[in-house]
């Protein structure tokens, strides 16, 4: 007669394992989201406008209004709201944007850095 011994270390060790690898699942997931949130809380409103005398404005030929650009590189309808780089919100009217970190660009503004979003 053969018995199946089960120590209480054993019977206890599966739901641990299950807990701590689903909690590790759970926040492995989280992370990115609290990130994104935390990125988001730092809104518009605190970051300073770009001027257009700034040393990497004036490089990249940015202009407030797209549509008093003298470069020829610009299309008409380019405007940084429309850029892939552009990342505020469409609708407001000014937003930071990947090429100038730290600073606010204008939504109607252009700059040769421009990409169109797809």
């Amino acid at each position: 007669m053969t018995k199946n011994i089960q120590t209480p270390a054993t019977e206890t060790m599966q739901p641990a394992r299950r807990h701590f690898l689903s909690t590790v699942a759970v926040s492995a997931a989280l992370i990115p989201l609290a990130s994104l949130g935390l990125a988001r809380m730092a809104n518009a409103a605190d970051l300073p406008h770009l001027s257009p005398t700034d040393p990497t404005a004036v490089a990249l030929s940015y202009v407030e209004d797209a549509a008093t650009t003298k470069n020829t590189a610009f299309q008409a309808g380019s405007a940084c709201d429309g850029c892939a780089l552009y990342q505020g919100d469409r609708k407001a009217a000014w937003g930071p944007c990947a090429v100038f970190p730290g600073k606010d660009v204008a939504a109607k503004g252009w700059c040769t850095s421009f990409v169109k979003m797809s």
